[in-house]
């Protein structure tokens, strides 16, 4: 057999799978064709790409980053040119009264979770950890028999 460059290798091959049969698609083809169509175009709008968006969602959105980079450009300009402070705190008292109790909260739990902690005996959580721990192993042990009795025979 002579030894053929690539284009003769080409042609031969092309010609090969040329001269075989087309087959045939599965009977349920369609079936699945149609429902992953039909899936694809029931998935809501904002699960979609920025270019799926309405028109009009599209405009409110571009608005709102336009209105936030502005805000931001203000708020920027403003603390350069040096802002009262007692104005600032005027404007912003509700909303940061709300902050100052969400943070009071925040550190009353975390003083509670502390003073238990605490009292909680040394052994005893040395003890829970093992525990866990052990229950840890002890699913991946149980997960790995399970796998080799049910998947491993077939």
């Amino acid at each position: 057999m002579e030894r053929m460059n690539p284009e003769q290798l080409e042609k031969m091959v092309h010609s090969a799978l040329r001269s075989l049969p087309n087959r045939r698609a599965p009977a349920t083809l369609e079936a699945r064709v149609r429902a992953a169509i039909e899936a694809q175009a029931a998935i809501p709008w904002w699960h979609k790409s920025y270019a799926y968006w309405p028109s009009p969602v599209r405009v409110a959105f571009l608005a709102l980053c336009a209105g936030l980079a502005g805000l931001l450009v203000f708020a920027v300009v403003s603390l350069q040119a040096g802002i009262d402070s007692a104005e600032l705190n005027g404007t912003f008292a509700p909303v940061l009264a709300w902050g100052s109790r969400i943070v009071a909260l925040g550190r009353g739990l975390a003083d509670f979770v502390a003073l238990v902690g605490r009292n909680i005996p040394t052994l005893w959580l040395y003890g829970t950890v093992a525990f866990v721990a052990g229950l840890y192993a002890m699913l991946f042990g149980l997960g790995a028999a399970a796998y080799r009795t049910l998947w491993t025979h077939r």
